[in-house]
């Protein structure tokens, strides 16, 4: 079920340009709008076609020109290359072969295209392109199982205005401001909760979320029901129950979890200040811009705070003079440095457990307590590296998750020394 909200101006989506109009204005804004409505009524022929943002353009000049911004962001890194320890961890999984840092929106299609991990099923394609998620709203949840390379031929768009606003003046709404969670596993996962969370918080938290494939149907899954459920100890117990690892890794024949990129679960869990004072995603990644003729608009290029002027002056209403790039890189700097810690820990843990299991002198009933203790120091510790913030959506948690993993480790120590004593 989809659901849309009507957006104050200043929100996160498409506003309306308000502008006090000559003729020629008139009569160009009423071109540009039938153009757009041309558009709308050949996608509705067509059950897999999308507005793009090329065709909204002549009606949202300014935010078409924001969004397109985007290109810009095309610096990647090698987290492997990085934190050398991941190959370790995830031997057996596609992240050990191929683990870059995100380029931005624009490349979304391009990169899991070209990826070293496998993708042999559509659902790879969730969030990547707006065509495929108009796919599944139109056809259905079968299209998940479908091959990747047979529907990846026919995909066009990035990330794009569909993904968070659908396609026509219905959704988008009469002034361009309506916002829609066109993903609707999204409405499933929340449940109730589900109307008491902002707009510019679930348009976001559509694709920054930790998710999974369902074994049977191959559809994108949140293992969620409620905001309750969205804590990373819930979200383990719910794929405990449920007997599902991402992948059983070899060398200590234990059933892997592979956590995805929780930001909308950290974002809205206990110690997120922001989260509490009613603040959204589009708070501090979206900001407003005036164009060259004084119009107002959202501006979306979405990046860090800390490269937008703008948006570093919503901080100082709360955070006064503080130099806020100091701050948080601060705290960014605290998060990753526990993580390598943790994660190096992680690495011998299972070099341990490897040779335990390698020397065929102890029988499943001795290593299935330390297999459980591994897998699971091994998910509070990727939830917390995987999450993008490192650490400024929520420090607070991100300290607990990691500070959880550290003790599951030395649990899982002590078993394995006991073995041998």
């Amino acid at each position: 079920m989809k659901k849309i909200w009507w957006a104050a101006a200043l929100a996160a989506g498409i506003v309306c340009l308000g502008v006090s109009a000559t003729a020629a204005e008139t009569e160009a804004d009423a071109a540009a709008e039938a153009a757009t409505e041309a558009a709308a009524a050949d996608a509705a022929e067509d059950g897999e076609a999308i507005i793009t943002a090329d065709e909204w353009e002549a009606t949202f000049p300014d935010i078409v020109e924001s969004y397109e911004q985007n290109a810009e962001n095309s610096y990647t890194v090698s987290y492997l290359e990085e934190d050398p320890y991941l190959v370790n961890l995830y031997e057996g999984y596609g992240f050990a072969k191929d683990y870059d840092s995100a380029r931005g929106h624009s490349y979304t299609l391009e990169d899991v295209n070209n990826t070293e991990r496998p993708h042999a099923l559509a659902n790879c394609l969730t969030c990547k392109t707006a065509d495929f998620t108009k796919m599944v709203n139109d056809i259905g949840e079968e299209v998940y199982a479908r091959d990747f390379e047979e529907v990846y031929a026919s995909m066009n768009e990035n990330v794009g205005c569909y993904t968070c606003h659908a396609n026509n003046e219905a959704t988008l709404g009469e002034d361009g401001t309506n916002l829609v969670v066109t993903h609707t596993y999204l409405t499933d996962a929340l449940g109730e909760d589900y109307d008491g969370i902002a707009a510019q918080t679930l348009s976001c938290g559509q694709c920054h979320i930790e998710y999974y494939f369902d074994p049977e149907t191959k559809a994108t899954k949140m293992p969620h029901t409620d905001i309750a459920s969205m804590t990373a100890e819930a979200t383990l117990a719910y794929y405990d129950e449920i007997g599902f690892s991402d992948w059983t890794q070899e060398s200590t024949g234990t059933g892997m979890l592979k956590a995805q990129h929780p930001e909308l679960e950290t974002f809205l869990t206990d110690g997120s200040k922001h989260a509490a004072m009613g603040l959204t995603c589009a708070d501090c990644h979206m900001g407003t811009s005036t164009s060259d003729n004084g119009n107002e608009f959202v501006n979306h290029y979405w990046r860090s705070p800390l490269e937008d002027e703008d948006l570093l002056v919503t901080c100082a209403k709360c955070h006064g003079d503080t130099d806020m790039t100091e701050k948080v890189h601060a705290i960014q700097d605290e998060i990753t440095a526990l993580e390598s810690t943790v994660g190096n820990r992680l690495s011998d843990l299972k070099d341990s457990l490897a040779e335990a299991v390698a020397s065929g002198e102890y029988g499943d009933g001795q290593l299935d307590e330390i297999r459980s203790l591994y897998r699971s120091a091994q998910w509070y510790w990727d939830y917390c590296y995987v999450e993008n913030s490192e650490g400024a959506h929520n420090s607070t948690y991100a300290k607990e998750l990691l500070g959880k993993s550290e003790e599951l480790i030395g649990q899982a120590e002590e078993k394995i020394a006991a073995l041998s004593a």
